[in-house]
């Protein structure tokens, strides 16, 4: 039930964004019956905060490289920016609407920051950057421009871009 429940919630946060997401959308949408929806949820905030808490088992790629791992990073971000609609544009935008949600997504981000930090580990374990290489920083470096341009700027950007991207960052 809880999964069919989020993913209606994504899908009517892509499809009419947070001012249309209802739960008696996301109970029509997932058939779940409405009270068990308010029961659970309560609110629309609560149904957003829930999406965001989602645990899963996503790890980075490893290439074997810092420069290859780094790149396999962007082509997520970049593809999760991209894809239309796109759930991650839908989640920033809406998390600026509740203080709730707004904690969600940091929580969320501080949480595939820290599990990015591992491809810059493997790196200073195959001797390819010095030990004292902070790895939120590199990771940050690498991902940044990618939200800046299509969130922020909502300006396109090429695969190709991303990439260039995270090879800087690599060569920090």
């Amino acid at each position: 039930m809880r999964a069919d429940v989020l993913a209606a919630v994504a899908a009517e946060l892509t499809d009419h964004g947070y001012d249309g997401l209802t739960i008696d959308g996301v109970a029509a949408r997932s058939g779940v019956h409405r009270t068990t929806v308010y029961r659970r949820w309560k609110t629309v905030a609560g149904l957003l905060v829930d999406l965001l808490q989602t645990d899963d088992d996503w790890a980075p790629a490893d290439t074997g490289s810092l420069e290859g791992d780094l790149i396999a990073l962007n082509r997520e971000v970049y593809d999760a920016l991209t894809e239309q609609p796109s759930i991650t544009q839908a989640v920033i935008a809406a998390s600026f609407r509740t203080p709730e949600a707004a904690d969600a997504l940091t929580a969320f981000w501080a949480d595939r920051y820290r599990r990015s930090a591992v491809v810059v580990e493997r790196a200073i374990a195959r001797g390819e950057i010095p030990a004292t290489t902070n790895a939120h920083e590199m990771v940050v470096a690498a991902t940044a421009p990618l939200y800046h341009q299509l969130v922020l700027l909502k300006q396109p950007m090429s695969r190709a871009a991303a990439d260039r991207y995270a090879r800087l960052a690599s060569g920090m």
